[in-house]
């Protein structure tokens, strides 16, 4: 019998009016259009794509920091588009977010024990001076800073300090999921390896769930159980980490798993890169049917007439397209490592 999820996607849409002047109806900028997706307790679903396909926005839309123009999300069986201002509150404690930006996610006016202790004096009030102190502290040294920093402020660390500062705040109140907005894009490549290792052993100890949003497939392959493609706010694949990264069926995902550098020189050199003609669409004016049919090599009329739905096509493995390679396809080396 499988166990209930903990997070539950289902057609989840997005949009944004982009005003365009007075007396001009705004245009629609539908930046996640009818993505679905399951997250179990102790899962990692990674969530990749090219810049602008909506993986941020896709993140907060499942916290409710925006707005979903339709689809459901639901925590627990519970859709939260239908909680009450105190049903929400209560499940906020329970999910959370890391943002891209450690230092511009930091107050910098507010000391380190301040910012970390923030959710406890919203959440938990009623807790003395010394006793959320203590929780800070200890978290502190959970997450590898040293608890006499409690009381400097955030310019006086480094940006991976910076980003514990920020995992700290996170996991401060033991929620169930972390919802990592590009946590590691902005941090040297040694700070990355420390930051992912990190998150890892806190999901490990604390039984986390994480949605980890990257452009890195390299990361995402390290991090990841699951993982789901994006482009222009659409699934173009989701299936298991190796699943994915040996046999992907989409002609985007393959053209993004062959991208992935290969420690290997001649691996490296023997494998075959798959390079996309023509440039992003704009997500204002999409193209018709499959929005990726105008970079796609095997677009063909049906395409730009029809949206293709996402189609299971083994355990788990659900592909969006028209001409999917149902054939396996074993990438060569497709492996990375952070």
């Amino acid at each position: 019998m499988t166990a209930a999820p903990l997070l539950s996607v289902r057609d989840l849409e997005v949009e944004f009016a982009i005003e365009r002047g007075l007396f001009r109806k705004p245009d629609v900028l539908r930046a996640v259009a009818g993505v679905s997706f399951d997250l179990a307790q102790g899962e990692t679903l990674g969530v990749v794509g090219e810049s602008g396909c909506g993986k941020s926005t896709l993140g907060r839309a499942v916290l409710r920091l925006l707005p979903a123009a339709a689809g459901r999300v639901a925590w627990l069986g519970d859709d939260l588009a239908t909680l009450g201002e105190a049903a929400m509150r209560a499940r906020r404690r329970e999910m959370t977010i890391i943002f891209q930006d450690p230092l511009a996610s930091l107050d910098p006016r507010m000391t380190v024990g301040d910012i970390i202790a923030e959710p406890i004096v919203t959440h938990e009030p009623g807790l003395s001076r010394a006793e959320r102190r203590a929780r800070v502290e200890a978290m502190m040294g959970q997450v590898g800073l040293a608890p006499e920093m409690v009381n400097r402020y955030p310019h006086e660390f480094s940006g991976g300090q910076a980003q514990r500062i920020g995992i700290a705040r996170a996991m401060i109140l033991n929620p169930r999921m972390i919802v990592c907005d590009e946590p590691v894009s902005a941090l040297d490549v040694s700070i990355q390896a420390q930051i992912v290792n990190l998150l890892m052993r806190l999901q490990r100890q604390f039984g986390l769930s994480l949605i980890f949003i990257s452009h890195d497939l390299s990361i995402v392959r390290h991090i990841a159980s699951r993982v789901m493609v994006l482009y222009l706010g659409r699934m173009m694949e989701i299936a298991p980490r190796d699943e994915i990264y040996r046999n992907p069926r989409h002609p985007y995902t393959q053209a993004l798993i062959s991208a992935v550098p290969v420690p290997d020189p001649d691996r490296e050199r023997a494998k075959t890169r798959i390079v996309l003609s023509g440039d992003l669409p704009s997500p204002l004016r999409p193209p018709s049917g499959c929005v990726f049919r105008t970079r796609c090599p095997k677009a063909q009329d049906v395409c730009a007439r029809d949206v293709p739905p996402p189609l299971e096509i083994g355990p788990g493995h659900g592909v969006a397209c028209h001409f999917r390679d149902d054939s396996p396809m074993v990438t060569a080396g497709a492996a990375g490592g952070v």
